[in-house]
């Protein structure tokens, strides 16, 4: 399988939604590595690694964000997969 690597921020109302602890449960749901956390500008910025399929997946999950959530804007970098990550967590 194709591995892959996204550098995601989101904007909008996006902190105070349980947007980190949602996109954790399907990362972890979707074998998906790497952090996600607040930015001190109110954006949500996460790293993904795993398989292409699940990382576009998660992606598809930043643009709209958990029910409370109201993204407006979600930039996205593809990047060169590393493999640097066990686990998927929520940084602070």
């Amino acid at each position: 399988m194709l591995k892959a690597r996204a550098h995601v921020l989101v904007s909008g109302r996006v902190q105070g939604v349980f947007f980190r602890q949602e996109t954790q449960e399907l990362a972890l749901r979707l074998n998906v590595a790497g952090w996600v956390r607040n930015t001190h500008d109110d954006r949500v910025e996460a790293v993904l690694e795993g398989e292409k399929e699940n990382v576009e997946r998660l992606v598809e999950f930043c643009k709209k964000g958990p029910p409370y959530a109201h993204v407006t804007k979600t930039e996205v970098m593809w990047e060169d997969y590393v493999g640097e990550f066990e686990s998927f967590r929520i940084r602070y």
